[in-house]
């Protein structure tokens, strides 16, 4: 008898909760017990000019990292832009993704194939690809992925239970602060679990996976690089603001790691300041060219510095909300996934919900 081959939606309750990242740590640790994966995200949410571009490098990018096929990776059926919306809306559009979703996979070649939600569980629902739509559709299991913000994550999981039903696998509780191991291990995972909502994994909060290249925040403030162009590929994990006396700048910048400095084009000496401590990239404001010397020390110290056309409000803000939104495309982050997972996800149960055997001695 032929085996059947298993769906597994990976959802969560609101954006960037790290499903993706799930998804990257999760192959592999399956892949390790010899089994073989698809991926699919039916739904693809472009409410921006570059969202689809995007989209397509990100599933690209998945596509060579879990080492699929092109019989075991499939593009979005429908991208969630504002145009299908409004011709969903307007009656124009009125394709049964039903049946599109249904259609698929139609040689998936994999043991388990993991569909990857939209950012919520009602999204999606115009068209009739919402998380339990989805689900009731191929026959998946659901795996919800929450990103830990307080206690108040245990109504939302209760919720979802709720709404989720039966298909409710289980949850990854992620990005958890230090200060709060403690709490999620003795107090909220055995509250779920009492509530019959598995939790398979616990994953700690990491610095690594919120950061950003400076590449990234080049491209995302339409910033001149005024030097080290060839270093934007740093890795930059905290946001300072250059706005205060040079004493009290050192000692703030001394408390942070490979900061991004976002400082006025005119303080030279909150400049030189951060390019003597942790700092990636240095961020000038104010349509002030800054000194040569600034220049020259960043050159030798391979720190870039961008120049922007925002106020420093605008420019900290767009930079504050890279961190944790951009996604996992560096090797390092990776293997930082894959490490987190195998460390604090409990692989075997799943197998075990999913009924999946080990094709390989474990």
């Amino acid at each position: 008898m032929a085996k059947t081959t298993q769906y597994l939606l990976v959802g969560s309750t609101e954006a960037y909760s790290g499903k993706s990242a799930t998804i990257v740590g999760l192959t592999h640790q399956l892949a390790k017990k010899g089994i073989s994966v698809a991926y699919g995200k039916p739904l693809g949410t472009c409410l921006t000019d570059d969202s689809t571009e995007i989209l397509e490098e990100d599933i690209s990018f998945l596509s060579t990292t879990l080492e699929l096929s092109d019989n075991q990776i499939k593009l979005p059926l429908l991208y969630l832009d504002k145009d299908t919306i409004n011709r969903r809306l307007q009656g124009k559009n009125t394709t049964d993704y039903s049946l599109a979703l249904q259609n698929y996979f139609p040689d998936p070649q994999a043991d388990l194939v993991f569909l990857e939600g939209p950012g919520n569980l009602s999204e999606g629902s115009l068209f009739h690809l919402s998380i339990p739509e989805m689900a009731e559709i191929v026959d998946a299991s659901i795996l919800l992925v929450s990103r830990y913000s307080s206690l108040l994550l245990v109504s939302s999981l209760l919720a979802a239970k709720k709404f989720l039903g039966d298909r409710f696998l289980g949850v990854v509780i992620n990005d958890i602060p230090q200060s709060e191991i403690k709490t999620v291990s003795s107090v909220v995972k055995p509250y779920l679990e009492q509530q019959n909502i598995p939790v398979l994994g616990m994953l700690p909060q990491n610095n690594l996976l919120h950061s950003v290249r400076v590449r990234e925040l080049a491209t995302r403030l339409k910033a001149k690089v005024l030097c080290r162009r060839d270093r934007l590929d740093l890795m930059v994990e905290s946001l300072s603001i250059g706005a205060m006396n040079v004493n009290s700048a050192l000692e703030y910048f001394r408390q942070r790691n490979n900061m991004a400095v976002v400082t006025g084009g005119d303080r030279t000496d909150l400049q030189l300041a951060a390019l003597e401590t942790s700092t990636h990239c240095l961020i000038l404001t104010g349509h002030t060219p800054p000194q040569q010397l600034i220049l020259s020390r960043a050159e030798d110290l391979e720190i870039p510095v961008l120049a922007v056309d925002f106020d420093t409000l605008t420019t900290v803000e767009i930079v504050d909300r890279s961190f944790g939104k951009v996604p996992i495309h560096e090797p390092i982050k990776v293997a930082c996934i894959r490490e987190l997972i195998a460390k604090h996800f409990d692989i075997d149960r799943l197998m075990n919900y999913l009924g999946l055997e080990p094709a390989v001695p474990v």
